[in-house]
């Protein structure tokens, strides 16, 4: 059986994008968003849900986001999940879900925190 890793979010940085330069040379941009997800329960009392996501941008991708994003900034990423795993300085096993930018949309404006739609113009490249 074939397997399918792709998933879509759209939330808003939660920190400035940091960048590093890996031995190879190749730069990744690595930033937080977060999603919310809010709905009525059925005792009538509104909900919310948030869920934090790190993600990876290598190369030309990671310098327009370095460019254009800061924290706060809506986006709309596309890329693949990873599963990461590290022991703690104390010795614990850890591990995260994290994502591979393949690609993203900027949403909003120029200029905008509205969450308006972009148009093409707004679009770097």
């Amino acid at each position: 059986m074939s397997s399918y890793n792709r998933v879509v979010f759209m939330g808003n940085l939660t920190r400035d994008p940091e960048q590093k330069e890996l031995p190879s040379g190749t730069k990744v941009s690595t930033f937080g968003i977060a999603v919310n997800e809010r709905w009525t329960g059925k005792d009538g009392e509104k909900r919310e849900d948030v869920m934090f996501l790190d993600v990876d941008a290598f190369g030309s991708q990671g310098e327009v986001i370095m460019q254009y994003f800061n924290k706060g900034k809506p986006i709309l990423v596309e890329g693949k999940l990873k599963y990461r795993t590290w022991e703690s300085d104390d010795g614990t096993k850890r591990s995260k879900h994290s994502m591979v930018l393949d690609r993203f949309s900027f949403v909003g404006g120029r200029g905008s925190d509205n969450g308006a739609a972009a148009t093409d113009d707004d679009i770097p490249f």
